[in-house]
């Protein structure tokens, strides 16, 4: 494919922008993606890595902005600060961690729509595996519905739960 620009060069740099929900897309040559001061080739064009993913989401999204602005609070271990996380894209110690955990967690919900990291299962034991992760949210749901005095359900569940087992140890 050529660029729509100057129609001479190959398109390397394929650029999507969505404005008020129209969608246009671009295919230009560097030069051309240059010269048109086309954002995307800027920050493609060298080696990006998760911390800069981290730290433009934090700097750019409004609604994460919103949400992880922290009071001038500080690692008590290192005296990382959550600006400086938010420039950066890492903390400074494992402490930090548990130090900015509220705002992390909105964080990771938006970046992998949960905050608990489920991992691929290996295709050996795949089955048990799953098997195992089904028991562990019934248990779950289990526990809800008794909190909700929901005890018929709550049965249900416990004997689902009870086939679970006993096919996990056939």
């Amino acid at each position: 494919m050529l660029c729509e620009e100057c129609g001479k060069n190959p398109a390397t740099v394929h650029y999507t922008e969505i404005v008020q929900g129209q969608k246009t897309e671009y295919h230009l040559c560097e030069s051309c993606a240059q010269e048109k001061g086309v954002a995307a080739y800027e920050a493609l064009a060298g080696p990006f890595s998760i911390n800069q993913l981290l730290s433009g989401l934090l700097n750019f999204d409004p609604l994460v902005k919103q949400r992880m602005e922290m009071p001038k609070s500080e690692c008590p271990n290192c005296g990382f600060t959550f600006q400086q996380f938010k420039q950066i894209g890492r903390f400074g110690c494992p402490q930090c961690y548990e130090t900015f955990d509220p705002a992390l967690d909105s964080l990771l919900k938006k970046i992998q729509s949960s905050d608990q990291h489920v991992g691929k299962v290996p295709k050996r034991s795949g089955g048990v595996v799953a098997l195992r992760r089904q028991l562990d949210d019934l248990r779950q749901e289990l526990q809800e519905r008794i909190r909700e005095e929901k005890y018929e359900e709550a049965a249900r569940l416990r004997d689902r739960i009870r086939d679970l087992e006993r096919q996990i140890k056939a």
